[in-house]
């Protein structure tokens, strides 16, 4: 039989044995080698353009990089929490958007509204908001999107339920939306969370029943009607002011014509009398006569007239001369 007695395991020598010591040095250094590649591998981070990285040591918040490759302390002594601060983001207000199929499921809890004249309007809101302050967003409160939302749901029924049932429907949701708007972004700036509000509006806005949105619809269809009438009014005020403003200057320029005419006029007639009166004052017998007859001969138009030269005592010779040969008539 085999003496088993001296047998040992790992044999001392040769055989292709391998030293245990060696297979340990082996793994320690593998080990090391992979605990190597992984902190070298996790120590660099990229951060694209449309986001800011939150780096925090231990716990603690200690800087905010830009996009582009970063280096980090690894092994969870750094951590970093990247946000998209240049994107866009939505909250939709009594409806909600299947994103998958495009489907638009309407949320009555959120856009059923009482207005200020008790009336019941269905409104839905679109709004807009980006992340302004990522440390803020991140470590400031607990869910921002969702104090956001509440906040404007807040300041929607508020806004609504000053407002009239008219205005809501038809002409008043731009006002509606400014004032919303407003109203939340100095709420944000009280709370600030990292928040800023972009863009509020109305989506749709109705009431509840058929036979007042079809009441509702007249109201608008006849408003309409109206702007288009005073828009023909005004495009025809427009085509006839030239045409008034044409004929005023044209009276205008006749008035001041027949004015510079009776001037010049009454300055000939003053002239004459003038002339006349310096006649008058060298010969008054001859003068009155001369008035007196051309004023005949004016209130008896082709009569002919004569003149007796005769003294009237009988002793001259009477002479009848005409009138034309002295006054130029024919």
């Amino acid at each position: 039989m085999a003496n088993y007695n001296n047998y040992q395991w790992p044999p001392k020598n040769g055989g292709g044995s391998v030293d245990g010591k060696k297979i340990g040095r082996m793994v320690l250094i593998a080990a090391i080698a992979l605990f190597v590649i992984i902190g070298v591998v996790t120590c660099f981070y990229t951060v694209d353009d449309k986001q800011q990285a939150v780096v925090t040591t231990f716990g603690q918040v200690t800087a905010t990089t830009d996009p582009g490759l970063h280096f980090k302390l690894p092994f969870g002594i750094q951590r970093v929490h990247k946000v998209d601060v240049n994107v866009y983001q939505k909250i939709e207000l009594g409806y909600a958007t299947d994103e998958n199929t495009g489907m638009v499921i309407s949320n009555t809890s959120e856009s059923t509204m009482i207005t200020g004249d008790y009336n019941i309007v269905n409104v839905d809101f679109f709004v807009e908001y980006k992340i302004t302050d990522p440390v803020k967003y991140l470590y400031s409160s607990n869910n921002p999107e969702m104090i956001l939302r509440n906040l404007i749901q807040s300041q929607i029924r508020n806004v609504v339920g000053s407002s009239t049932v008219d205005s809501v429907l038809t002409d008043g949701k731009e006002n509606i939306q400014m004032q919303v708007k407003e109203l939340v972004t100095e709420i944000l700036t009280e709370y600030d969370i990292g928040l800023t509000l972009v863009d509020v509006r109305i989506q749709d806005s109705e009431p509840p029943t058929v036979q007042v949105i079809e009441a509702f619809k007249a109201v608008e269809t006849a408003k309409q009607q109206a702007e288009a009438v005073v828009n023909e009014a005004v495009a025809y005020q427009n085509a006839q002011l030239p045409n008034a403003q044409a004929q005023a200057d044209k009276l205008i320029q006749n008035a001041e014509y027949l004015k510079a005419k009776r001037i010049n006029e009454a300055i000939e007639k003053v002239a004459m009398f003038s002339a006349m009166y310096a006649e008058y004052e060298q010969n008054p017998d001859i003068t009155l006569s001369r008035m007196y007859y051309e004023a005949i001969q004016e209130i008896l138009p082709g009569v002919k007239l004569y003149i007796n030269t005769s003294s009237g005592d009988g002793s001259d010779v009477q002479m009848l001369l005409p009138l034309e040969s002295m006054v130029g008539g024919n």
